[in-house]
């Protein structure tokens, strides 16, 4: 072995020339174990050859043309090998090449570092896709996750929504908003490793995907490597310990393999003060191989979560407390709870049969079905103030607010006791219930969506000849889902009257379910509000790749219908749908059905001007279906859609990327540049208006953005060892249009007043939103940093990250002529420069972030490993703002300037603020 060890080291350091008939052949084994090593991948990049040994190890390349080339001998868990070899019309074999196990990698692999309360908050600044780009080899999208995803930085400027997301080709994706739910697997990082991403348009063989790429977790137990594992986590960022535990049996004589999986995170307190974390996860995977032709797949997750969320403060708050504040907690019999946790469980079973229909063709046909439910805790009141600490007439800016009397001494009293607590008062809900009864001043209860989904789809992947490859899929999926609020908590009195306290208590309207009156709700009843929402999509998508020596083209196409229906199951008092008015939107009974058909097409080209330089470009256009959340206009009220009160249209997307790939010895690179037009975008939001007294929807339509930039990756090895790694993102996000805006509120005397129709509907006409950047966390992000990797398994490096343009969501309604308008009519006092400067959209100030990582891996015997991980972000604990929002509270021109006079305002922006110093580290058994 040692004559052959020596000889592969000799091929490495020269050209082998090789002078018949141009043909290779030549065996892969295990350097430790001598046995050969099935599907390993031979290719020659600028030949279009990629081959993949047989059980034997042994491969064979014949029919190439004279020249020279690199032949690329990788497989996944292993170190790869590049030969450069010189073809001269001869037969040459290769011999016994070794491959050794890459036990670094396991560093790699160490951490997530994106914590799931940042993947999981219910605000726009955390939803981003940096959770799967952490198992990407691309240095661009490795960085965007490792180092900028902290800052909510989304690539392109992007939601998930955007991107698909699939585990063995079935979509992920979720009918009610688009997202992906992270939470559904979260904690199973060892098993979720099998990914293919493809960025924007680029070809996926899975899916048409959307811009923004497309994700395939495959999770077939054959593919897991044999071994157990075992590891444990300390962070302070979301949970504070992990343990987590993965076995794996490959394929047996009898064709068994089987994979399990399972996990437990928990904390007391994240960095953010009350947020609570308490998940555990499992996961099995089980394999049958029928014979050469078939093989099932069952893949089992269980993945469940309870989580204390987090709140957006003003800069009053923040000022008195710190970065670290929640509002939504406080002590209870000395522990803490939380009264917002989002708990979810939605278990997902999946059975997957792949048959090989020929040597060259594939189908993979797949069945899931996910069940469970997701909650959403919060405290309600019938009776007696808000019990948020943050209420703004809690605060000492309502009393240096008052332009009448300035009250100095009630304003310190607030001061003083906001700064010695501060925090939710569990012991006074408990004395406001004591002597209640059956009218309960306060409720804990659940906003509860309880899913059912069923999805089925096919896949088949053929080549057709050997530079032709076929990809198509059929996709079907039905969601039924049951939302409700539930009665969790009623702090020690007996029920809790079923009412809308905002209404008339003489008319119908202070009813929520005119079908039981003045219900007295218990614990574990359901109330306020209970209604279903079925969805069906139908889907299909073909895709041709065309690989040639010089040049590589994609073209895809794909087609789909969606639709939605609404089915009330309370008649509520606000919306009781009568019969002589039939444009009142009804609540009880099924709403019309909503129904779209869209489409997709894209295609692209990758040029290889040499083997070490790619110029390639991908282009597309498709139209996407709004969402559920996006279509009906108030779903726990009315069956009213969107289309009933204006348009609603299906989005629009045009994309384009121009990637120029340098592949050297010792240089890496990535330049790419990008634009993304998307069009008819819809958008709901729901808060208090001010300037109508009314709990309000804003319903804005034909939302038409762009997302030009440029991103830029540069990997230089200066030795074997020691690597310099810089990647930057250029980003213009803007809206490029005004979009129409109106609002809907509750059908009362109030709201016609306010000019409301008998829909409870008003139109406000243009929102002036043009040139207004989007939110997308940082729009301009920088990093340079080195990496040390020592050839004896350890590694550091050092990453400093400038990240700036980051800039708030505005309120729509404050960019309508209404905010001008006082019953039709400029206010008196209306000052114009003064009016812009309040509708100035807020830039937060740009940061400076050093961020560092080490490990090493220690080799017990041959196959027992432990490695050692260790991650601290923020070192230099600077504090900076990732993002935050307008109040639409102040929606008028004179509630604006009034809050603003002092300079104390009650209804200031709210923001929401990075971490400071925390760490990560992992240790890791393998054997």
């Amino acid at each position: 072995m040692k004559k052959n060890k020596t000889t592969i080291f000799m091929v490495m350091l020269f050209y082998i020339n090789i002078s018949a008939q141009n043909i290779l052949v030549g065996t892969i084994i295990n350097g430790d174990t001598e046995r050969p090593l099935q599907n390993v991948s031979i290719s020659i990049k600028q030949a279009g050859i990629n081959i993949y040994t047989d059980v034997y190890g042994s491969f064979k390349i014949d029919n190439i043309s004279n020249g020279k080339y690199f032949l690329i001998v990788s497989l996944k868990g292993y170190k790869s090998q590049n030969f450069p070899i010189q073809l001269t019309g001869k037969t040459i074999n290769l011999g016994i090449i070794m491959m050794y196990e890459n036990i670094s990698e396991e560093l790699n692999f160490s951490t997530i570092t994106i914590s799931d309360d940042e993947l999981n908050d219910d605000s726009n600044y955390a939803d981003n896709i940096s959770g799967l780009l952490q198992f990407s080899k691309d240095s661009y999208l490795r960085t965007a996750a490792f180092e900028w995803s902290s800052s909510f930085f989304k690539v392109r400027g992007l939601e998930s929504q955007n991107s698909k997301v699939l585990i063995n080709g079935i979509e992920m994706n979720k009918l009610y908003n688009g997202r992906p739910q992270w939470s559904n697997w979260g904690g199973l990082n060892t098993v979720l490793r099998n990914q293919e991403f493809s960025m924007g348009f680029s070809p996926s063989s899975y899916a048409f995907g959307g811009c923004l790429g497309t994700t395939n977790i495959t999770t077939r137990a054959s593919e897991y490597k044999k071994g157990r594992r075992f590891s444990y986590a300390s962070s302070n960022r979301s949970y504070s310990h992990r343990i987590m535990a993965t076995y794996s049996i490959p394929l047996s004589n009898k064709g068994w393999a089987i994979t399990i999986s399972g996990s437990r995170r928990n904390s007391n307190e994240g960095f953010v003060n009350g947020t609570t974390y308490n998940a555990y996860s499992l996961f099995t995977s089980i394999e049958k191989l029928i014979n050469t032709k078939h093989s099932l797949n069952l893949t089992a997750i269980y993945a469940q979560n309870n989580r204390g969320k987090s709140a957006a403060n003003t800069e009053q708050v923040y000022s008195i407390k710190n970065i670290k504040y929640n509002p939504y907690w406080g002590y209870q019999n000395g522990k803490i709870r939380n009264s917002r946790i989002k708990r979810i469980n939605e278990p997902i079973i999946m059975l997957n049969h792949y048959w090989n229909l020929t040597k060259h063709s594939t189908l993979n046909t797949g069945i899931a079905y996910q069940f469970g439910e997701i909650g959403n805790s919060r405290i309600d009141f019938n009776g007696g103030n808000d019990p948020d600490p943050t209420y703004y007439r809690k605060l000492p800016n309502w009393f240096l607010n008052n332009p009448n009397r300035i009250d100095y001494k009630n304003a310190y009293k607030a001061l003083s006791k906001f700064q010695n607590d501060g925090q939710l008062n569990w012991t006074n809900l408990y004395v406001a219930n004591e002597k209640s009864g059956n009218n309960a001043r306060f409720a804990l209860y659940e906003d509860r969506n309880d899913n059912k989904q069923f999805t089925f789809n096919t896949i088949l992947n053929t080549e057709i000849t050997e530079n032709i490859i076929l990809d198509a899929k059929l996709d079907y999926k039905k969601l039924k889902s049951e939302n409700f609020a539930y009665v969790k908590d009623l702090f020690g009195a007996k029920g809790y009257l079923d009412i809308n306290k905002f209404g008339d208590p003489s008319k119908e309207e202070y009813q929520n379910n005119l079908l039981t009156p003045n219900r007295v709700a218990k614990i574990g009843d359901k109330f306020k509000y209970n209604y279903l929402l079925n969805a069906e999509k139908y889907s299909c998508f073909a895709q041709l790749q065309l690989n040639y020596k010089k040049i590589n083209y994609h073209l895809a196409a794909s087609i789909n219908n969606t639709t939605y229906q609404r089915e009330g199951l309370y008649k509520n008092g606000g919306y009781p749908g009568k019969t002589s008015a039939p444009n009142i939107p009804n609540s009880l009974g099924k709403s019309k059905k909503l129904s779209f058909l869209n489409y997709g097409i894209k295609g692209g080209v990758t040029y290889k001007i040499s083997g070490r330089h790619f110029l390639n470009v991908n282009t597309g256009f498709m139209t996407k279906a709004p969402s559920i959340q996006n279509s009906f206009v108030n779903s726990r009220s009315n069956n009213l859609t969107v289309s009933d009160v204006s348009n609603l249209n299906n989005e629009k997307i045009i994309s384009l990327d121009i990637n120029y790939i340098t592949r050297t010895p010792f240089v890496t690179s990535k330049i790419s540049g990008y634009y993304i037009g998307i069009k008819n975008t819809t958008n709901i939001a729901f808060y208090y208006a001010g300037s109508t007294n009314l709990f309000i929807q804003e319903i804005t339509t034909g939302i038409n953005r762009q997302h030009l930039g440029a991103e830029l990756a540069i990997d230089i090895e200066l030795s074997p060892s020691f690597k310099l790694k810089t990647a930057a993102n250029i980003g213009y996000y803007t809206h490029t249009n005004n979009p129409n805006i109106g609002l809907t509120s509750e059908i009362s005397t109030k709201s016609e007043k306010n000019g409301f129709d008998k829909r409870g509907y008003k139109n406000y006409g243009k929102a002036n939103l043009k040139n207004y950047r989007i939110p997308s966390g940082p729009q301009n992000a920088y990093s340079f940093g080195f990496e040390y990797r020592d050839p004896d398994y350890w590694f550091i490096n050092l990453t400093g990250n400038y990240l700036n343009n980051v800039f708030i969501n505005i309120s729509n309604i404050k960019r309508t002529e209404s905010f001008t308008l006082n019953s039709g009519n400029l206010f008196t006092d209306f000052d114009s420069i003064e009016a812009q400067k309040i509708r100035k959209q807020e830039k937060l100030e740009a940061y400076f972030t050093l961020n560092s990582a080490g490990g090493k891996t220690w080799k017990i015997s041959q196959k027992k490993y432990i490695d050692f991980f260790v991650s601290v972000s923020n070192l230099l604990n600077q504090t900076y703002k990732t993002g935050g929002y307008e109040q639409g509270r102040t929606s008028s021109y004179e509630l604006a300037k009034n809050d603003l006079a002092n300079g104390t305002p009650n209804f200031g922006n709210k923001y929401w603020y990075g971490r400071g110093t925390t760490y990560f580290l992992n240790i890791n058994y393998r054997f």
